[in-house]
């Protein structure tokens, strides 16, 4: 079981900022994110995208802001889980919390953040016959976590989106065989990588299927095939193959955060503004997943949020502890 100070649910900018701040406090913390990366959607949606409204940086791309908190959040050691989803939380007592993930890691912690911008983003599953029966570890995943467990295996790859055209690229040097299917002509990824998937294609070292649709998947305990029609001239054909990855983007969802006996407003977290905690006692919300009057769903309005919440948990864990805040400026960052 790990155990921390503080488990954040999410790991974008918000959650980021929030190992800093519960830092100064000396507090750890540990961070579960469903994607397999930290970042959050600037990582997974826009990492180049410009953002202009951070203090001190007229302009900085999405995933440099990231690299950024990460290199700040460095000296207080935080932990990670990801590719994991937090699917129950039980409270114990106060300050005493336990959280089990999906894949069965279970997490004891004082307190409780939920930092999950628009919720746990899951994978959009496409409408495909049988897809169901191969999923959890038969074949089919909607997400790459290992790359190195598909060396020498024959693979498939469904979409036309920035990820789709990536893990096309990369994995062409680690599959024994990779086809890429999108059901149109053109891509919606950069096009540095389309020219770099275009050349793959010509040169035999990854199959290309363009205007191509996946019908029905098939095998016997695992996947063992895929079937396609051409949408053009509709050409139906069968593929041998080990694994496929749909790769059609994310899609926001509470999940089991609305069984834990939040206030909720529509897809939100209801909290008291003056630290940002919910109606649970020992458990916070911070960023775009909260709700209160005049919210305003900026990153700075988050940072903002975290250091109110790291000040209210630390009074939270040491009950009775008088704490006088010092400025950065005096007391520098002291590594744990």
């Amino acid at each position: 079981m790990i155990t921390t100070d503080i488990v954040i649910v999410g790991a974008g900018p918000v959650a980021l900022f929030a190992i800093f701040e519960a830092g100064l406090l000396k507090m750890r913390c540990h961070l579960v994110d469903y994607l397999p990366q930290i970042g959050g959607q600037l990582s997974e949606i826009y990492p180049k995208k410009p953002i202009y409204d951070i203090p001190g940086f007229p302009t900085i791309l999405a995933q440099e802001l990231i690299d950024n908190l990460k290199k700040q959040a460095e000296p207080f050691h935080p932990t990670f889980t990801l590719g994991e989803r937090i699917e129950s939380l039980e409270k114990k007592d106060e300050r005493d919390f336990i959280m089990t993930t999906n894949m069965g890691t279970k997490i004891h912690a004082k307190v409780v953040v939920i930092a999950a911008g628009l919720g746990c983003f899951e994978p959009r599953k496409p409408e495909i016959l049988g897809i169901e029966n191969f999923e959890n570890g038969k074949g089919v995943n909607y997400m790459i976590l290992d790359p190195e467990k598909y060396f020498d295996q024959k693979m498939i790859i469904a979409g036309g989106g920035d990820s789709a055209l990536d893990w096309a690229i990369f994995l062409s040097d680690v599959c024994s065989e990779l086809t890429l299917v999108h059901r149109s002509e053109s891509f919606r990824g950069a096009p540095d990588s389309v020219n770099k998937v275009m050349k793959l294609a010509e040169s035999g070292k990854i199959k290309l299927l363009l205007n191509t649709n996946i019908l029905s998947v098939s095998g016997n305990s695992v996947l063992e095939s895929v079937d396609l029609i051409n949408s053009k001239t509709q050409e139906k054909t069968t593929l041998k193959t080990n694994h496929l990855i749909p790769l059609f983007g994310l899609s926001p969802k509470l999940g089991p955060i609305e069984s834990w006996g939040l206030n909720l407003d529509k897809n939100a977290i209801e909290v008291n503004t003056e630290d940002y905690s919910t109606n649970v006692s020992g458990i916070y919300a911070i960023g775009d997943i909260n709700s209160y009057k005049n919210k305003l769903k900026l990153i700075l309005c988050g940072f903002h949020e975290a250091a109110l919440m790291s000040h209210s948990a630390y009074k939270y864990i040491n009950p009775g502890v008088k704490y006088t805040m010092k400025y950065t400026t005096v007391q520098g960052v002291n590594e744990f």
